[in-house]
C-alpha cells in the first residue's frame, strides 16, 4: 500500500507544551497506557574513580504491547505514521527529535540531534544550513541514518537510506512558515564555523537592519537563503524496536526490495533477535 498522506510537523517555539500538528489521526493508545504509570523502571548507579566512570544496572522495560511482522503495516512509512501519532497522543516529549548520523567520504562518522519536519511518500525530511558539517558530509557521502527514541513509550525507530536535496520551491514553502526570528537566525549563523563570543549577536543585528525586521516581530519579509534548505532521507531499511523485560526486545525490520521503484517500493519484513 502506498503512502498517500503527508505528515508535516510544526512546533511551538518553546518547550515544554509544544503542539505537534498533523492531519493524520492515529489509533488510540488510551486503553494501553492509561493504567501504565511507569512503562520503564530505572536502576542505574555509577562508580567513579579518578580515571573511570563505571555504570551498573540498567533500565527495566515493561511495555504491555507487542510487535511482530504479522501485526505491523506492510509499509514502514505507514507504520511510522501510526507510531509517531501514538507518541504524540502519549505526550512523548519532543517526538520530532531525531538523531542524524552522517559520514565523510572516508567513513568518519558524526551524529547530532535535528528536528524531523515531514514524512511524504518518498521519505523523511529535515532542514538545515547547506554549508554545515552535516550537509558537507551528505554531499560527499549521500547516505544517512536516523534514530527516533521515544523514552516514555520504550520505543525507537531506526532508518537507513540515501539522501537527496529538496527543491528550492519545497524549501521555500517551509521557510516561509518559520517564525521571523528563526528565519533571521538562518541568515546570521554560519553553521559549524568557529565564532567569536559576540559575532553571532552582531550578525543578527546586521541581518535585522538588512531586512528591516526584528527577531521579535510576528511578521516580516525574510527570504530563503541560497545556503539553506531541506534534505530527504529515502529509506532502504527501517527498524521498529519495542523495549521488553529481560532485554528480550521486539524488533521488526523492513528491507526495501532491490530494484523496486521510489514511487512503489516493496518491502520484506522480518523479526530480529534482540
Amino acid at each position: 500500500m502506498l503512502l498517500t498522506r503527508t505528515i508535516r510537523v510544526s512546533t511551538s517555539q518553546i518547550y515544554p507544551g509544544a503542539i505537534i500538528s498533523s492531519s493524520f489521526c492515529a489509533p488510540s493508545l488510551t486503553s494501553i497506557y492509561s493504567s501504565l504509570s511507569r512503562p520503564l523502571m530505572s536502576s542505574v548507579s555509577v562508580t567513579e574513580s579518578p580515571d573511570c566512570l563505571q555504570v551498573q544496572g540498567h533500565v527495566q522495560y515493561n511495555t504491555p504491547d507487542h510487535i511482530t511482522p504479522s501485526n505491523v503495516h506492510t509499509s514502514p512509512l505507514e507504520q511510522f505514521h501510526i507510531w509517531f501519532n501514538q507518541a504524540r497522543e502519549a505526550n512523548v516529549r519532543e517526538p520530532d527529535a531525531m538523531s542524524l548520523s552522517t559520514a565523510t567520504a572516508s567513513g568518519i562518522p558524526s551524529s547530532r540531534m535535528v528536528l524531523f519536519k515531514q514524512l511524504d511518500k518518498h521519505g523523511f525530511v529535515f532542514y538545515t544550513n547547506y554549508t554545515s558539517r552535516k550537509s558537507r558530509e551528505l554531499e560527499e557521502n549521500p547516505q544517512a541514518a536516523l534514530l527516533f527514541f521515544w523514552r516514555e513509550m520504550s520505543r525507537q525507530v531506526r532508518v537507513l537510506g540515501r539522501v537527496e536535496k529538496l527543491s528550492k520551491e519545497e524549501s521555500e514553502e517551509y521557510f516561509k512558515s518559520r517564525p521571523v526570528g528563526t528565519r533571521l537566525g538562518a541568515w546570521a549563523s554560519h553553521q559549524s564555523s568557529v565564532i567569536g563570543e559576540h559575532d553571532l549577536f552582531n550578525r543578527l543585528g546586521e541581518v535585522q537592519e538588512r531586512f528591516g525586521v526584528q527577531a521579535s516581530d510576528k511578521e516580516g519579509d525574510v527570504p530563503l537563503p541560497d545556503f539553506w534548505g531541506g534534505w530527504r532521507v529515502i529509506p532502504s531499511e527501517v527498524e521498529f524496536w519495542l523495549g521488553k523485560p529481560s532485554r528480550l526486545h521486539d524488533r521488526v525490520r523492513y528491507l526495501r526490495v532491490e530494484g523496486s521503484l521510489d514511487d512503489q517500493p516493496r518491502w520484506t519484513i522480518d523479526r530480529l533477535s534482540p
